[in-house]
């Protein structure tokens, strides 16, 4: 895992809990500004994924790959959805709905960061 990248999605995700928060508190649905928001936090997260994958499948050997692999998906997974929902029945929970989903998120990353030990050093 790259360290920067690891920072950069705690303050992206952080920053859009806060944001659904404010939104919440505000009393406005979900609209354009919050798709843009998931939206640049999951563009965030898949390159964050993809060079993890490419690292993994080309020699990197973790102590729990499988479980890395299940966080990776989920990381990338959760905010899209949790932005269908909200976005299901535009009320002004649908800002909380992402703000759950972005904490969410950024534990999933802290969690990649922890599982990430490669065995035998190579990788770090």
């Amino acid at each position: 895992m790259i360290d920067a990248l690891v920072i950069v999605g705690y303050v992206a995700t952080g920053a859009l809990a806060v944001f659904g928060m404010v939104t919440t508190i505000l009393n406005r649905p979900p609209d354009r500004i919050a798709r843009f928001a998931v939206g640049a936090v999951v563009a965030l997260l898949v390159v964050q994924a993809v060079i993890a994958a490419v690292r993994v499948f080309t020699g990197v050997e973790l102590a729990e790959t499988s479980t890395f692999l299940i966080y990776l998906v989920v990381s990338v997974c959760v905010l899209p959805i949790a932005l269908q929902f909200a976005s299901t029945e535009p009320t002004r929970w649908g800002g909380l709905v992402i703000a759950v989903a972005a904490i969410a998120t950024g534990v999933a990353v802290w969690r990649l960061q922890d599982l990430w030990v490669p065995i035998g050093g190579s990788g770090a």
